[in-house]
């Protein structure tokens, strides 16, 4: 069996993703996890009488907290095999990728597992958040400066 053959057999039996149906999936998830945030923040400016930056800032906490939460209890994983990016790309990504990583490397000790290994998955985003971040600081101060 040559190459060509091979990869013929592999598509054949590859399952195909409707992505239409995923991206749907996921702008609905998204934008769920939008309305609940601005929902929260509404409830912190006005029952609790907090500035807007306070309210975001707590959002974000309590944001970061349920993902972690959820992906030790084990439940996030198969949230994301469902609705993809929805849950991927927003702060809850982030937090997922964290916490899967500590869990993953906790055997190994503080500073093998845990130190070494932390940031593993959510490492090439802060790498290239970090450098566009820099770029359009640059951008910015040349078109506003």
């Amino acid at each position: 069996m040559n190459k060509d053959e091979y990869k013929k057999l592999v598509d054949q039996f590859t399952p195909k993703e409707n992505k239409m149906r995923n991206a749907f999936v996921s702008f609905l998830v998204g934008g769920l996890i939008g309305f609940v945030g601005q929902v929260i923040v509404t409830i912190m400016t006005t029952s609790f009488e907090m500035e807007l930056v306070e309210a975001c800032s707590w959002l974000c906490i309590i944001i970061i907290f349920i993902a972690s939460f959820l992906t030790s209890l084990g439940f996030f994983d198969n949230w994301v095999t469902k609705v993809k990016a929805g849950l991927i790309v927003p702060t809850t990504g982030f937090a997922h990728s964290i916490t899967s990583a500590a869990l993953d490397y906790k055997k190994e000790g503080m500073i093998t597992g845990l130190g070494a290994n932390f940031f593993k998955l959510a490492g090439s985003v802060l790498l290239y958040g970090i450098i566009a971040a820099f770029f359009l600081a640059i951008f910015g101060g040349i078109i506003y400066g």
